[in-house]
């Protein structure tokens, strides 16, 4: 997909507020930067989110990305707002009574919004409230400048009430990111496709059984019920994958996911047939 025009201009960022950039929730939410409007090393993603009910987020680094997978997994988080566009008229203030530059655009010069790369709703003891998160590498954090645009952006959330901070790759639990990679794309039933809400079910309760009592590894348990039920190669253990995204197998986590292994199952909680999770 060709990339849009770059450069910000005073023009654009009206065209983005009427395009309702920054608004909405959940599904509704349009952030305020896509991959298509900055550049990019190969880093950006675009991936269906499970909170947002499918909405495409739009992940303009790895960091990010791997922060935004820990999210979608977490139970307390119930929204997720990548890109989030801080009112200009506010953070030009923060930025004269800092006494530092704000921000403008390199090819412009003009000064352009800033954002926060995560405004997450999370639901502690029955309440929602929000947190603000930005995500920046440890050697970025060496940087005067950078600091001082955090610095910007800390002072906006803390007028607000709201929690910021910055998250870096030493606070990435990378073998839990891996494990939830490894099985996001599979949440809905129709990833599964062509197989049936009922087959899924069927298939699961099939697994189930199959994987309670064996020290088979995985892949051998899910290709034997493959050939078994007449479905093709690879289609159980998608389901797997469906299972173990949806929560209703329960494994450890934070220990590599090989199929290469056997599986242990910590709790079963199999949806009843027929039933869309």
């Amino acid at each position: 997909m060709a990339k849009r025009k770059r450069g910000m201009t005073s023009r654009k960022i009206e065209r983005w507020i009427k395009e309702g950039r920054g608004l909405g929730t959940l599904g509704a939410y349009k952030p305020w930067l896509t991959i298509q409007d900055v550049p990019s090393d190969g880093c950006a993603s675009r991936i269906k989110g499970w909170t947002t009910n499918g909405r495409i987020h739009h992940l303009l680094s790895k960091l990010e990305k791997k922060y935004f997978y820990l999210l979608d997994w977490s139970p307390i988080v119930k929204d997720i707002r990548e890109q989030f566009p801080l009112p200009l008229a506010d953070t030009i203030r923060i930025a004269e009574q800092l006494g530092v530059e704000h921000p403008t655009d390199p090819h412009t010069k003009e000064l352009f919004p800033m954002t926060t790369d995560f405004l997450i709703t999370v639901e502690k003891d029955g309440v929602l409230m929000e947190v603000a998160r930005s995500t920046k590498y440890v050697q970025e954090l060496q940087d005067k400048r950078c600091c001082e645009k955090l610095e910007i952006e800390r002072l906006y959330w803390a007028e607000r009430g709201v929690d910021w901070g910055v998250v870096t790759e030493e606070e990435i639990p990378e073998v839990l990111v891996a494990n939830i990679e490894a099985i996001h794309q599979y949440y809905d039933v129709g990833s599964l496709s062509p197989l049936t809400s009922t087959q899924v079910t069927t298939i699961g309760e099939e697994l189930t059984r199959a994987v309670k009592d064996t020290q088979e590894p995985l892949y051998a348990v899910a290709s034997a019920l493959d050939h078994q039920l007449g479905v093709k190669a690879g289609r159980c253990l998608a389901v797997v994958r469906h299972l173990i995204a949806t929560r209703q197998w329960i494994i450890d986590m934070s220990s590599p996911f090989d199929t290469e292994c056997p599986i242990a199952l910590l709790s079963v909680n199999l949806k009843p047939i027929h039933q869309e999770v």
